[in-house]
């Protein structure tokens, strides 16, 4: 069902012992992790723009499949029937259209949102790891969504509903180490800018 499996299997072990590696590093290594947390969405964003869409919806509607698999069986995602959700990661410079039809959700390259939601990617992650409060963050204006108020209410709600435990084994330590990883370097990255300021 999920051609390329093998590849993206891989590349996600890899990753995966990469972030463990870097788990209990040692200050030295600080600022490369807070440069690796801060430069990598520039860095991947070349590579995932000439990925083919028809890798990114299969991955996508398989990996949104997993997660909401008992929302969806239980009718919480009715909401998006017939309508569509724009989701863009703004420092990725990707965007994808995400609707419920027939019981599943399909994701397409254009439609005519009716809502969207837009954050980068490192907020996105933490967000899915139960590391950042979605609210914090729309506060902060890190987050947003626009379009019709009363959709986007069910895309918080549903956001605030992400289990972890609802998850594969390997995506959810994946993205639990990922999120760590990310978490690390933004606090590095802001102890490195206090001193910074500190010293003028």
């Amino acid at each position: 069902m999920w051609q390329n499996s093998g590849t993206w299997h891989c590349h996600f072990i890899q990753c995966y012992h990469f972030i463990q590696d870097y788990k209990e590093s040692p200050p030295v290594l600080g600022k490369l992790r807070a440069h690796l947390v801060r430069q990598g969405p520039a860095l991947l964003r070349g590579p995932l723009k000439v990925t083919p869409f028809a890798l990114q919806r299969q991955v996508l509607e398989h990996v949104l499949g997993w997660q909401f698999r008992q929302a969806l069986l239980d009718g919480e995602l009715a909401f998006l029937e017939s309508r569509w959700l724009k989701i863009e990661v703004r420092d990725l410079a990707l965007q994808w259209f995400v609707t419920v039809e027939n019981g599943k959700l399909l994701v397409s390259q254009q439609a005519d949102a009716d809502v969207s939601f837009s954050g980068d990617a490192n907020d996105l992650i933490l967000i899915a790891a139960r590391k950042e409060d979605p609210d914090t963050l729309f506060f902060q204006r890190r987050l947003r969504i626009e379009g019709d108020t009363e959709l986007g209410l069910y895309v918080k709600n549903l956001m605030d509903a992400i289990d972890l435990e609802s998850m594969p084994t390997l995506l959810r330590v994946g993205l639990q180490q990922l999120a760590e990883f990310i978490e690390a370097g933004q606090q590095e990255g802001a102890v490195a800018t206090s001193r910074g300021l500190a010293s003028c």
